[in-house]
C-alpha cells in the first residue's frame, strides 16, 4: 500500500513542471469548452436579453463572467474530488450514496437532455429558413429534414469523445472570426436600438422581476456543464494533484473569451434592431443570425449568418451529447443492468435520435424551452449541487468559507425560483 502511495506521489511530483507551460491539449480544451457554450442559447440571447431593456442587459453583462466562471469551477472541483477516472455519475454516488446518486444522475440527465432537444429544433429551423429565404428553394417536409440533420450529427458522435472535442475546437476558430466579423459589420447599422429604453430607469420591482426571469436564459447561454465531467476526468489524468489549478486556468481563459465575444455580439445586435424587431424574431422562433439574414439585403450576410448559426448549433449539439449520453448510460447502469459497451452506445444513440427527431418535427418554442427547462434545471446541477457538496463532503471541505460560494448559491436559487414562477403563471 505504501509502495503504491509512493508511486502515486512520484507521478504527481513530475506534474508541476507541466504547469509552467501552456500545452496544445490545454488550448484544445479551452476551445472545446467555448464551443460547447456558444450555441443556440447565445444565438437567442440578444432577443431575450434585449427585450428586457437597456439597464437589465447592462447588469446581466456585469454578472456574466463571475456567474459563469465560479459555477463551472465548482462543478469541475466536484468531479475532481472523486476517485481517479470517476465521471460525474460515479462521483455523486461516491459522495451521496446509491439512492441519492441515482436521483442526482437522473437530474443530471434531465438537465442536459432538453438542451439536445432545443438544438434539434434550432438546427432544423435554421436550415429550413436558409433554404427558403437564401437558396429560394422549398425545404423538404420538416420530419425528413430533421431526421437527416440529427442522423448526420450522430454519425460524428460515433467517432468518439476525443474526436468530438478536437472537431469542436477546430470549428471554434472560424466561428470566432465570423461572429466578430458580424458584430463589427453591424456597427454602421447601429440605430440606437435598445438605447431608446436607457432614459427610462425601471422601478426597482420591475428591474428585479426582469433580472429574475432573464437569469435562467443567461445560465443556459454560457453553459457548458455537459462537457465539464469529461474535462475534469482528463485534467486529473493529465495533471494529477495539480488538476484543480490547471483546470481553473483553462476555465478562466475560456470564460473570458466567451464572455467578451458574446457580449460584444449581443450589444451589437441590440443596438441594430429595435425592441419591436426583437419581438418579431422571438415570435418567428428564429435565432438572431437567421433573423439578421432575412433583415439585411446583403448577399454576404444573408448566406453567412445562417451558416454560422448552423456551425454554432451543430458543435454545441456534439458537446452536449457527451453529457447527455453519460447521464443516460449512468441511469442504465444504476438499474443493475450491465449491457456490453457497444450495445449501450447503440441504445443511447437510438434513443437520442428518436426523441430529438420527434421534438424537432413538432417545433415547440425554443425560448420557452430554455426558460422552463434548460436554465433552471441546469442551475440545480451546476450551481447548487457543488455548493452543497462543499458544505457536506469532507473531500471538498477546503473550499468552504469563500464568498464566491454565496454568490453561486444565490444565482442558482434565483434560476430555480424563476422556473417555479414560470410554471405557475
Amino acid at each position: 500500500m505504501n509502495d503504491q502511495a509512493n508511486s502515486v506521489d512520484e507521478r504527481y511530483a513530475t506534474t508541476p513542471a507541466t504547469l509552467t507551460s501552456w500545452s496544445r491539449q490545454d488550448t484544445t480544451w479551452m476551445l472545446g469548452l467555448f464551443g460547447t457554450a456558444i450555441g443556440a442559447g447565445t444565438l437567442f440571447l440578444p432577443i431575450n436579453a434585449g427585450l428586457g431593456g437597456f439597464w437589465p442587459l447592462v447588469i446581466l453583462a456585469l454578472l456574466a463572467f463571475p456567474m459563469t466562471f465560479f459555477a463551472h469551477r465548482g462543478l469541475t472541483r466536484f468531479v475532481l474530488s472523486g476517485r481517479d477516472g470517476s465521471d460525474i455519475t460515479d462521483v455523486v454516488e461516491e459522495h451521496f450514496g446509491l439512492k441519492a446518486g441515482a436521483l442526482i444522475t437522473l437530474l443530471y440527465f434531465f438537465a442536459i437532455f432538453p438542451i439536445l432537444l432545443i438544438y434539434s429544433v434550432a438546427l432544423t429551423n435554421t436550415v429550413s429558413s436558409f433554404m427558403e429565404h437564401q437558396l429560394h428553394i422549398m425545404p423538404p417536409p420538416r420530419a425528413i429534414l430533421a431526421f437527416v440533420l440529427i442522423l448526420g450529427l450522430l454519425a460524428v458522435v460515433r467517432c468518439g469523445e476525443q474526436v468530438i472535442v478536437k472537431a469542436m475546437s477546430l470549428m471554434v476558430y472560424p466561428f470566432i472570426v465570423a461572429l466578430l466579423f458580424l458584430a463589427v459589420y453591424l456597427i454602421p447599422h447601429w440605430t440606437g436600438g435598445i438605447l431608446s429604453t436607457a432614459s427610462e430607469v425601471p422601478a426597482p420591482s420591475a428591474l428585479l422581476n426582469t433580472l429574475w426571469l432573464a437569469i435562467p436564459v443567461m445560465v443556459f447561454s454560457f453553459n457548458h456543464s455537459p462537457i465539464i465531467s469529461a474535462f475534469a476526468v482528463d485534467q486529473k489524468r493529465q495533471y494529477g494533484a495539480h488538476a484543480d489549478e490547471r483546470s481553473s486556468q483553462i476555465l478562466s481563459r475560456a470564460h473570458l473569451l466567451m464572455v467578451a465575444m458574446v457580449l460584444f455580439f449581443v450589444f451589437s445586435c441590440v443596438l441594430t434592431l429595435s425592441p419591436a424587431q426583437l419581438a418579431e424574431a422571438k415570435a418567428q422562433n428564429l435565432s438572431i443570425l437567421s433573423y439578421l439574414a432575412n433583415h439585411f439585403d446583403n448577399p454576404t450576410i444573408a448566406f453567412a449568418a445562417p451558416l454560422i448559426a448552423f456551425v454554432a448549433i451543430a458543435k454545441s449539439f456534439l458537446g452536449h451529447y457527451i453529457g447527455a449520453s453519460e447521464g443516460l448510460k449512468g441511469l442504465v447502469l444504476k438499474t443493475g443492468r450491465r449491457p456490453a459497451a457497444k450495445s449501450l452506445d447503440r441504445m443511447t444513440a437510438a434513443f437520442m435520435l428518436i426523441v430529438c427527431w420527434i421534438v424537432a418535427t413538432l417545433n415547440p418554442s425554443i425560448l420557452g424551452m430554455i426558460e422552463t427547462l434548460g436554465g433552471p434545471v441546469i442551475a440545480s446541477i451546476l450551481f447548487l449541487m457543488p455548493m452543497y457538496a462543499i458544505r457536506k463532503v469532507p473531500a471538498m471541505a477546503k473550499y468552504r468559507g469563500q464568498a464566491s460560494n454565496v454568490f453561486v448559491t444565490a444565482v442558482g436559487l434565483v434560476a430555480i425560483t424563476a422556473l417555479i414562477y414560470s410554471l405557475l403563471s
